[in-house]
């Protein structure tokens, strides 16, 4: 089944989940696609929403500036 990331509608702080039993595929296939989309900096979880597992795709609120 091919998945549709919807990576141009999310804003920064939102996010979306999608169900899946093979979450490593998942993950990788939706960072993958914010990459093609130009979504930066793009991240995934894996989560429990609703009683299914699948991965939280979600574009940070803020990102963090490292001070050496």
């Amino acid at each position: 089944m091919k998945v549709c990331y919807p990576w141009q509608k999310v804003s920064r702080g939102e996010g979306f989940f999608v169900p899946s039993l093979d979450t490593a595929k998942t993950r990788q296939e939706g960072l993958v696609a914010a990459i093609h989309v130009r979504v930066s900096p793009a991240r995934a979880i894996v989560a429990i929403h609703d009683g299914l597992i699948g991965v939280w795709f979600f574009i940070p609120e803020t990102t963090r500036v490292s001070t050496v």
